[in-house]
């Protein structure tokens, strides 16, 4: 019989939770490699060359990949000949004592990002837990761990159906992907759950993204059962859709699909996908009682050498300096770097200022001729201005968006996927700009942040308003002074062209 100690486990569960936040999975590096010498998009292959460089970066400077340090969800396979020394923590409970000493470590701190009573007043927890476990007992005498940091923005992408019997699964997926948007952050991999009830699938989905990337693989040998089947098609008519790399267009929205089945009801069909960003990560690991995990770090050598350069469609501008005569001659898809100050704000943060005006009081910060970037950042270390420092998804901003312009005199807004069509409305008629910041590029961002203070709710933690002062900091502008929208006419361009190409090939 193994035993297994409380201390051994806890500290396995802490140091993979370390481990993951600065190196991607070696896979997942290498497929989006090939996306990148692949890529004909030169937006794409931008955006797929900082993510790249970001993920080198974190991984030299043993710091988060993004900014959003995710919710833990682990996977515990506890074999039946287990015996556990721990007579005072619960596998739960030791789970989150894992997450608490891994998301507080003085030498890399991760965002906590779990709030308490999420129907009511939403309180953050301060350490990331509760996590959230799976346990399974099973054949064997060993431990296995399956552990991801699963990020919100591409988390709250999730989409469930209960399809009938006789319906076409490729067919939901093809409909249903491109009115997820971008902020799941593409490209990266689609977990899909198939059978059992509506909660199993979802649990079939979530693990399924713990698997390796190996689509390449099952193209190279052929598929060969009605699964590998379905997600060589998946793979193909998805990647048809010219979503591209941050919805800008491109030849890849996915590098793989994952699929996770189980029998079901002869009337149903439940199906859940969910989507694993750029800031992929998770690790497996098995123990044995023979001590805590042994997780070898990979070598830097391993990534690939890309560098990224801005090209001569670029403006360098003053922020500070800014008006909307100025921000009017900026064209959709151009590269901006920003330097001077802009002030940031997350949804709490709105929600508090629409609060403050409908009340008539005094905002504590003037956002006149401003920019707002919508990030949360890491806590900083050493002598960080701030810890990696990525866009959230802006378009959980757009409700209060025609506030901050009409009432606030807010100059434009910084953040990651595409606006909704009221928002890019609200956008034109103001004379505004949305400026988009690659999502999971998050430690490359922080490096052209120079100083940066809180100026407003410091309670609110991560979520509070801060001023930062910035230095070339690249974005692109996504939704122009006329309404044009990076995300709706790049994904159409690439979609029109994949289909040129394909038509090429057959001739």
């Amino acid at each position: 019989m193994t035993v297994i100690k409380q201390q051994d486990f806890i500290d396995s569960i802490a140091d993979a939770l370390q481990y993951i936040s600065f190196y991607h999975p070696l896979d997942f590096i290498q497929a989006l490699e090939k996306a990148y010498n692949k890529e004909q998009s030169q937006a794409a292959k931008d955006a797929i060359a900082q993510i790249l460089i970001n993920s080198r970066m974190s991984a030299q400077g043993k710091r988060p990949i993004c900014q959003d340090t995710g919710i833990v969800t682990c996977f515990v396979k506890v074999g039946m000949a287990v015996q556990w020394d721990a007579t005072d923590l619960t596998v739960q409970q030791m789970v989150d004592e894992g997450t608490r000493r891994a998301y507080l470590n003085p030498d890399n701190p991760l965002r906590a990002s779990i709030v308490k009573d999420p129907a009511g007043k939403r309180i953050n927890t301060k350490d990331n837990t509760p996590s959230v476990v799976h346990i399974d007992l099973v054949p064997g005498n060993e431990v296995e761990v399956m552990i991801a940091a699963k990020g919100g923005g591409s988390e709250n992408k999730t989409k469930m159906v209960m399809l009938n019997p006789s319906d076409s699964i490729a067919d939901w997926v093809v409909k249903t992907l491109p009115t997820m948007g971008a902020g799941w952050c593409p490209p990266g991999m689609l977990g899909i759950g198939v059978g059992g009830t509506a909660e199993k699938a979802g649990v079939l989905a979530k693990e399924s993204l713990m698997d390796p990337v190996n689509i390449q693989e099952l193209i190279e040998r052929g598929p060969q059962n009605a699964e590998e089947e379905l997600r060589l098609e998946i793979f193909e008519r998805v990647n048809k859709l010219g979503i591209g790399a941050q919805g800008l267009g491109g030849l890849t929205t996915v590098v793989d699909v994952k699929i996770n089945s189980v029998p079901t009801h002869a009337a149903s069909k439940p199906v859940v996908m969910i989507p694993n960003c750029a800031a992929t990560r998770h690790v497996h690991f098995h123990l044995d009682g023979s001590g805590p995990a042994d997780l070898t770090p990979p070598k830097l050598e391993e990534w690939p050498e890309i560098t990224w350069e801005v090209g001569e469609n670029v403006r360098r501008v003053n922020v500070d300096e800014l008006a909307k005569a100025d921000v009017s001659e900026w064209k959709t898809g151009e590269t901006v770097l920003l330097s001077g100050t802009i002030l940031t704000g997350r949804d709490a943060a709105h929600k508090r200022i629409q609060d403050m005006l409908a009340k008539g009081e005094e905002l504590p910060v003037d956002f006149t001729n401003k920019f707002i970037y919508y990030v949360g950042p890491v806590d900083a270390i050493g002598d960080e201005a701030v810890g990696p420092a990525g866009p959230t998804t802006a378009t959980r901003m757009d409700k209060f968006t025609e506030m901050m312009l009409a009432q606030t005199g807010l100059l434009g807004t910084i953040g990651k996927a595409e606006r909704g069509a009221a928002t890019v409305e609200s956008i034109k008629n103001h004379k505004s700009v949305y400026l988009m910041a690659v999502g999971g590029a998050a430690y490359l961002v922080s490096k052209a942040i120079k100083k940066a203070k809180v100026v407003a709710f410091e309670d609110m933690g991560m979520e509070a308003i801060y001023e930062f002062e910035v230095e070339d900091m690249p974005v692109t502008v996504a939704v122009d002074s006329t309404g044009e929208s990076a995300h709706v006419t790049g994904p159409a361009i690439w979609q029109a062209k994949i289909q040129d190409l394909d038509e090429a090939l057959k001739a």
